[in-house]
């Protein structure tokens, strides 16, 4: 008889593995320039799977992440968009953050 994994322990395990691959390749292209907005635009479905759940993840921890983490992760998400829509995407960012704010991850 098998003992079945809980689905939060697989997909963080799952989660863990991916971000040490994309550590050992280099981990994220820095921000704003052209060839990572490139990047970015070519992701396959399996990244842009594993993206989704990063961002769920961080998500998920918002409330407990010190305001000067909170404040990089933002600054640096609304760095990556287009340039001239940085002030539009900041301002979906901030909305979207304080729709979700009391949502949790951890349902256990």
């Amino acid at each position: 008889m098998t003992h079945a994994e809980p689905k939060s322990r697989h997909a963080s395990r799952q989660l863990t593995g991916a971000l040490a691959g994309w550590e050992s390749e280099g981990g994220a292209p820095r921000a704003g320039s052209q060839d990572h907005r490139d990047e970015q635009a070519s992701l396959t479905e399996d990244e842009q799977h594993i993206l989704q759940c990063l961002g769920a993840a961080v998500l998920g921890q918002w409330n407990e992440l010190p305001t000067r983490v909170q404040r990089q992760l933002f600054d640096h998400a609304a760095s990556i968009g287009e340039p001239r829509y940085t002030t539009q995407l900041k301002e979906q960012i901030a909305r979207f953050l304080h729709n979700h704010k009391d949502d949790t991850q951890d349902s256990a």
